[in-house]
Protein backbone atom coordinates (compact mmCIF):
# COMPACT_ATOMS: atom_id res chain seq x y z
CA UNK A 1 0.00 0.00 0.00
CA UNK A 2 1.54 3.35 -1.07
CA UNK A 3 1.09 6.50 1.34
CA UNK A 4 -0.69 9.55 0.19
CA UNK A 5 1.23 11.34 3.10
CA UNK A 6 -2.38 13.59 3.02
CA UNK A 7 -2.54 16.42 5.02
CA UNK A 8 -5.65 16.10 6.42
CA UNK A 9 -6.75 15.77 9.83
CA UNK A 10 -6.80 12.15 11.45
CA UNK A 11 -10.67 12.64 13.20
CA UNK A 12 -12.48 15.27 12.78
CA UNK A 13 -12.23 16.66 16.17
CA UNK A 14 -10.45 14.74 18.73
CA UNK A 15 -11.94 12.28 20.78
CA UNK A 16 -12.93 12.23 24.58
CA UNK A 17 -9.99 9.63 25.65
CA UNK A 18 -7.48 11.09 23.47
CA UNK A 19 -4.93 14.31 25.11
CA UNK A 20 -3.79 16.33 21.85
CA UNK A 21 0.32 15.84 21.64
CA UNK A 22 1.87 18.88 22.48
CA UNK A 23 4.32 18.42 20.21
CA UNK A 24 2.10 18.29 17.00
CA UNK A 25 -1.28 17.66 15.53
CA UNK A 26 -1.25 13.91 15.66
CA UNK A 27 -4.99 12.48 16.77
CA UNK A 28 -5.99 9.09 17.41
CA UNK A 29 -10.03 8.23 15.88
CA UNK A 30 -12.99 7.80 17.56
CA UNK A 31 -13.09 5.17 20.39
CA UNK A 32 -14.70 2.20 19.30
CA UNK A 33 -16.42 -0.66 20.99
CA UNK A 34 -13.95 -3.17 21.77
CA UNK A 35 -13.91 -6.12 20.32
CA UNK A 36 -11.91 -9.26 20.80
CA UNK A 37 -8.64 -6.86 20.15
CA UNK A 38 -6.61 -5.26 22.84
CA UNK A 39 -7.52 -1.86 21.87
CA UNK A 40 -9.97 0.19 19.91
CA UNK A 41 -7.36 1.07 17.15
CA UNK A 42 -8.18 -1.02 13.64
CA UNK A 43 -4.39 -1.59 11.53
CA UNK A 44 -5.95 0.61 9.26
CA UNK A 45 -6.21 3.54 11.99
CA UNK A 46 -2.64 3.10 13.06
CA UNK A 47 -1.55 3.35 9.24
CA UNK A 48 -3.69 6.93 8.87
CA UNK A 49 -2.02 8.20 12.27
CA UNK A 50 1.61 6.88 10.68
CA UNK A 51 1.04 9.03 7.85
CA UNK A 52 0.02 11.86 9.36
CA UNK A 53 3.38 11.26 11.37
CA UNK A 54 5.18 11.60 8.46
CA UNK A 55 3.20 14.49 7.36
CA UNK A 56 4.34 16.16 10.60
CA UNK A 57 7.84 15.37 10.46
CA UNK A 58 7.97 16.66 6.82
CA UNK A 59 6.68 19.90 8.04
CA UNK A 60 8.68 20.37 10.49
CA UNK A 61 6.88 19.71 13.37
CA UNK A 62 9.22 17.82 15.28
CA UNK A 63 12.48 19.31 13.90
CA UNK A 64 13.38 20.13 17.93
CA UNK A 65 13.37 16.31 18.70
CA UNK A 66 15.77 15.44 15.74
CA UNK A 67 20.14 14.65 16.45
CA UNK A 68 21.91 17.90 14.66
CA UNK A 69 23.91 15.56 12.46
CA UNK A 70 22.31 11.79 11.59
CA UNK A 71 24.15 8.74 13.24
CA UNK A 72 25.33 6.75 10.17
CA UNK A 73 26.41 4.07 12.17
CA UNK A 74 23.84 3.06 14.80
CA UNK A 75 20.40 2.82 14.92
CA UNK A 76 18.07 6.00 16.29
CA UNK A 77 14.18 6.51 17.76
CA UNK A 78 12.35 9.06 19.37
CA UNK A 79 8.98 8.97 20.65
CA UNK A 80 6.62 11.83 18.66
CA UNK A 81 3.54 11.43 20.58
CA UNK A 82 2.20 8.80 23.26
CA UNK A 83 -1.02 8.27 25.40
CA UNK A 84 -2.79 5.01 26.87
CA UNK A 85 -4.02 3.97 23.89
CA UNK A 86 -1.25 4.88 21.07
CA UNK A 87 2.77 5.48 20.89
CA UNK A 88 4.18 7.12 17.68
CA UNK A 89 7.73 6.75 16.77
CA UNK A 90 10.35 8.39 14.76
CA UNK A 91 13.35 5.44 13.88
CA UNK A 92 16.22 5.79 11.50
CA UNK A 93 18.18 2.62 10.36
CA UNK A 94 22.04 2.24 9.41
CA UNK A 95 23.51 0.04 7.34
CA UNK A 96 23.89 -3.83 8.69
CA UNK A 97 22.02 -2.78 12.07
CA UNK A 98 18.50 -4.96 11.78
CA UNK A 99 16.21 -5.83 14.38
CA UNK A 100 15.90 -9.45 15.99
CA UNK A 101 13.03 -11.32 14.39
CA UNK A 102 10.67 -10.09 16.83
CA UNK A 103 6.68 -10.01 17.73
CA UNK A 104 5.07 -7.14 19.27
CA UNK A 105 3.30 -8.93 22.57
CA UNK A 106 0.06 -7.83 22.72
CA UNK A 107 0.27 -4.71 20.51
CA UNK A 108 -0.93 -3.88 16.84
CA UNK A 109 1.29 -2.11 14.73
CA UNK A 110 1.79 -0.04 11.86
CA UNK A 111 4.76 2.23 9.90
CA UNK A 112 5.21 4.51 7.06
CA UNK A 113 8.45 5.07 5.27
CA UNK A 114 9.31 8.20 5.33
CA UNK A 115 12.59 8.43 3.48
CA UNK A 116 15.15 5.34 2.17
CA UNK A 117 14.01 2.01 1.74
CA UNK A 118 13.54 -0.72 4.02
CA UNK A 119 13.34 -4.91 3.74
CA UNK A 120 11.19 -6.80 6.16
CA UNK A 121 11.12 -10.42 7.11
CA UNK A 122 8.35 -12.00 8.34
CA UNK A 123 7.20 -15.54 9.21
CA UNK A 124 4.86 -16.65 7.27
CA UNK A 125 4.26 -19.95 9.08
CA UNK A 126 6.46 -21.58 7.19
CA UNK A 127 9.73 -20.12 6.16
CA UNK A 128 10.99 -16.00 6.29
CA UNK A 129 9.21 -13.82 3.49
CA UNK A 130 10.87 -10.53 2.11
CA UNK A 131 8.89 -7.70 1.39
CA UNK A 132 10.42 -4.55 0.08
CA UNK A 133 8.92 -0.89 1.60
CA UNK A 134 10.40 2.17 -0.10
CA UNK A 135 9.66 5.66 0.87
CA UNK A 136 5.50 6.27 1.17
CA UNK A 137 5.16 2.84 1.44
CA UNK A 138 3.03 1.61 4.34
CA UNK A 139 2.81 -1.71 6.44
CA UNK A 140 0.66 -3.41 9.41
CA UNK A 141 1.44 -5.62 12.15
CA UNK A 142 -1.30 -7.62 13.37
CA UNK A 143 -1.21 -9.39 16.91
CA UNK A 144 1.84 -12.40 16.33
CA UNK A 145 3.25 -10.82 13.20
CA UNK A 146 6.82 -11.57 13.88
CA UNK A 147 9.60 -10.21 11.57
CA UNK A 148 12.65 -8.54 11.16
CA UNK A 149 13.14 -5.23 9.48
CA UNK A 150 16.71 -3.70 8.04
CA UNK A 151 17.70 -0.64 5.73
CA UNK A 152 17.24 -1.85 2.39
CA UNK A 153 20.93 -2.48 1.28
CA UNK A 154 20.66 -2.71 -2.08
CA UNK A 155 19.09 0.66 -2.64
CA UNK A 156 21.30 3.87 -2.21
CA UNK A 157 19.91 6.93 -0.15
CA UNK A 158 21.45 10.30 0.31
CA UNK A 159 20.36 11.40 4.14
CA UNK A 160 18.98 9.35 6.50
CA UNK A 161 16.29 6.14 6.04
CA UNK A 162 13.30 6.90 8.37
CA UNK A 163 10.14 5.46 9.24
CA UNK A 164 7.63 6.83 11.43
CA UNK A 165 5.77 3.18 13.70
CA UNK A 166 2.67 3.31 15.47
CA UNK A 167 1.81 0.93 18.33
CA UNK A 168 -1.47 -0.15 20.11
CA UNK A 169 -2.21 -0.47 23.05
CA UNK A 170 1.73 1.26 23.57
CA UNK A 171 4.29 -1.65 23.23
CA UNK A 172 4.98 -3.26 26.82
CA UNK A 173 6.83 -6.26 25.83
CA UNK A 174 8.59 -7.44 22.53
CA UNK A 175 9.61 -11.71 22.24
CA UNK A 176 12.49 -12.82 20.38
CA UNK A 177 12.71 -15.74 18.23
CA UNK A 178 15.22 -18.23 15.57
CA UNK A 179 14.10 -20.01 13.27
CA UNK A 180 14.92 -23.78 14.55
CA UNK A 181 16.69 -26.44 12.37
CA UNK A 182 13.17 -28.38 11.35
CA UNK A 183 12.14 -24.91 9.98
CA UNK A 184 9.79 -23.79 13.25
CA UNK A 185 9.99 -20.76 14.83
CA UNK A 186 11.45 -20.82 18.44
CA UNK A 187 10.72 -18.23 20.94
CA UNK A 188 14.44 -17.45 22.42
CA UNK A 189 13.60 -14.61 25.06
CA UNK A 190 10.96 -12.01 25.76
CA UNK A 191 11.99 -8.66 27.62
CA UNK A 192 9.51 -6.37 29.05
CA UNK A 193 9.96 -2.64 26.85
CA UNK A 194 8.48 0.27 26.48
CA UNK A 195 10.63 1.10 22.96
CA UNK A 196 10.39 -0.33 19.76
CA UNK A 197 12.97 -2.73 18.39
Amino acid sequence: MTSTLARTSIAASPPKNVTPSTRGPVTAVAPRTRTHLPTHLRPADLLRITDQGVADVLDGRHDTLLPAEWDTTHRWSTRLYADDDLDLWLISWTPGEATKLHDHAGSLGALTVLSGSLREYHWTGDDLAVRVLDAGDQAAFPLGWVHEVVKNPTVEVTGPTLSVHAYSPPLTAMSYYEVADAGHLRRTRTVLTDEPE
